[in-house]
C-alpha cells in the first residue's frame, strides 16, 4: 500500500479535497470489506482501477463506499480501442 498527499482543494476529475491510497490487487479482498465496516458514515471512498482508460476507471467500474461524490468525466481521457485491464499495478517508490 502507498499513502498518497492530502489534498485540500479539488484535484483532477474530483470535486471535493481527496486523500489518495493505492494498493495492490492482492490486498483488494482484505482492504476493501476493512473499509466498508470501519468507514466513518460521513467519509465517502472511491476505489477503481487503474487502467489506462481513466473515464471508464472513474465513471463506469468504480466502488463508492459511502456517498457517491460528483466526478468530472469531460476532463478524463478514454482510450481508444478495447485495452487489457491492468490487473498487476506497479506502485513507484
Amino acid at each position: 500500500m502507498r499513502l498518497g498527499n492530502w489534498r485540500d482543494e479539488p484535484v483532477g476529475p474530483h470535486e471535493q479535497a481527496m486523500y489518495q491510497v493505492s494498493f495492490a490487487t492482492e490486498i483488494f479482498a482484505s482492504l476493501v470489506p476493512w473499509l466498508m465496516l470501519n468507514h466513518d458514515g460521513g467519509l465517502s471512498i472511491l476505489i477503481h482501477p487503474n487502467t489506462s482508460n481513466p473515464k471508464r476507471d472513474h465513471l463506469i467500474d468504480p466502488i463508492w463506499i459511502g456517498h457517491a461524490l460528483g466526478v468530472h468525466g469531460e476532463v478524463l481521457g478514454e482510450a481508444e480501442e478495447a485495452l487489457e485491464v491492468n490487473t498487476e499495478p506497479t506502485l513507484g517508490v
